[in-house]
């Protein structure tokens, strides 16, 4: 089981800030800007190259629950940004499909 398996089973407690049938969001433990929350799919997708068209409506709800997030955060007037790493080169550190939300600060650009 991935950590987020177990978060989503309870065996891990975690800073839930958006619960529905299809998504939990929760803030990151070593946040990398002030505001880093996880949202990841309650159902097991391991990372998005491996996401099937069947997943389509469940991928796009991803981004609108990040939106919804970023708004009661306060950061929908400065700026956030959304990240999904896929694979070893791109960061992934986690198997188990999740978007970064990270804002509060200015964002560097190229990330790294």
């Amino acid at each position: 089981m991935t950590i987020f398996q177990r978060i989503l089973a309870g065996e891990i407690p975690a800073k839930i800030v958006h619960e529905d049938n299809d998504i939990l969001a929760f803030h990151d433990i070593a946040p990398q800007a002030p505001v880093h929350i996880l949202i990841i799919p309650k159902r097991l997708i391991p990372r998005v190259g491996e996401a099937h068209d069947s997943d389509a409506e469940l991928l796009g709800r991803l981004l609108l629950v990040a939106r919804d997030i970023a708004k009661v955060q306060g950061l929908d007037q400065t700026g956030y940004r959304l990240i999904i790493n896929n694979g070893r080169d791109g960061g992934e550190e986690v198997p188990h499909l999740h978007i970064h939300l990270l804002g509060g600060r200015r964002l560097s650009w190229p990330p790294g």
